[in-house]
């Protein structure tokens, strides 16, 4: 296309030729200073000036998967943040919990949902779990540099495959590492600083084969938990009315649960351990 034709659009040329369905791939020839990755690295270690998202928890259940996270951002030492959102809809069928530097991994979910909603308007159709989870990983591995100063992002994704086999679960559970690496979980994961408490705690209450709502009790309990040993996760806030953020994925899509929800799911957790020996059940 001339440059005559391209003044009189107002577009260059970048803005009207077809270079695929990813938006990354078209921001990078554009306009690629607006990438995270593609920024100057700092020289020298800052992981402790920016805030940091902790902990992160999923678990499937018969029919779909959940996801949830705490609200409670750290600087170092000191609480950043005491109310901070870490799950997101990624789209109509997924959802992603941000565990690392708080900025850059909002940034990168904000990306993210752009690149999966230009896929389908170009493409005419959504992309397969598969390649969103494939995706992202091109994404966090982009970071690398930025990492190695400590300013990593790893995300938890999962999300409902559409495409699954009869008589699979169609809840699915993927984790990353800093370099991009993609591993797809089984029944439950967790990331962040409080990760380890997390998985204990899931791996105590998880099985194959529950309701959402025994699932969603699973993951306030594995935040509960976490929160008891890991200074970083912060647990539920009645005074404040701070509750952990949880999505359900399933035959109808993405949907964040009330807290109201959450907030009686946790009340009924805090009762049962402030209850004495003699009144809790056996």
């Amino acid at each position: 296309m001339s440059e005559q034709i391209a003044g009189r659009s107002g577009f260059t040329p970048a803005y009207l030729d077809r270079v695929g369905s990813s938006f990354t791939d078209f921001l990078g020839a554009t306009a690629p200073d607006l990438l995270p990755g593609r920024r100057s690295a700092p020289a020298a270690p800052v992981g402790d000036l920016a805030p940091h998202g902790t902990t992160i928890v999923a678990a499937t259940f018969d029919g779909g998967v959940l996801m949830g996270g705490d609200r409670r951002a750290t600087m170092g030492n000191l609480i950043s943040s005491r109310d901070i959102e870490k799950v997101y809809a990624a789209d109509s069928w997924s959802v992603i919990g941000i565990a690392g530097a708080a900025g850059i991994a909002i940034e990168m979910v904000r990306l993210y949902q752009v690149e999966l909603e230009h896929y389908e308007k170009i493409e005419g159709m959504t992309l397969s779990l598969d390649g969103k989870a494939n995706r992202l990983a091109a994404m966090i591995r982009g970071n690398l540099g930025a990492a190695m100063q400590g300013l990593a992002v790893v995300p938890l994704f999962a999300g409902y495959d559409l495409d699954a086999v009869p008589g699979t679960s169609p809840g699915r559970i993927f984790s990353y590492d800093v370099t991009g690496g993609n591993y797809e979980e089984r029944g439950y994961a967790s990331v962040g600083s409080g990760s380890l408490f997390a998985r204990g705690s899931l791996k105590k209450t998880w099985r194959p084969g529950l309701s959402a709502e025994a699932a969603t009790r699973s993951l306030v309990e594995a935040l509960y938990d976490a929160a008891d040993d890991d200074s970083a996760t912060g647990g539920p806030d009645a005074v404040r009315r701070l509750y952990p953020i949880l999505y359900r994925v399933d035959a109808e899509g993405a949907v964040r649960l009330p807290d109201s929800e959450v907030a009686a799911v946790a009340a009924d957790i805090t009762a049962e351990r402030s209850a004495g020996p003699e009144n809790r059940e056996a």
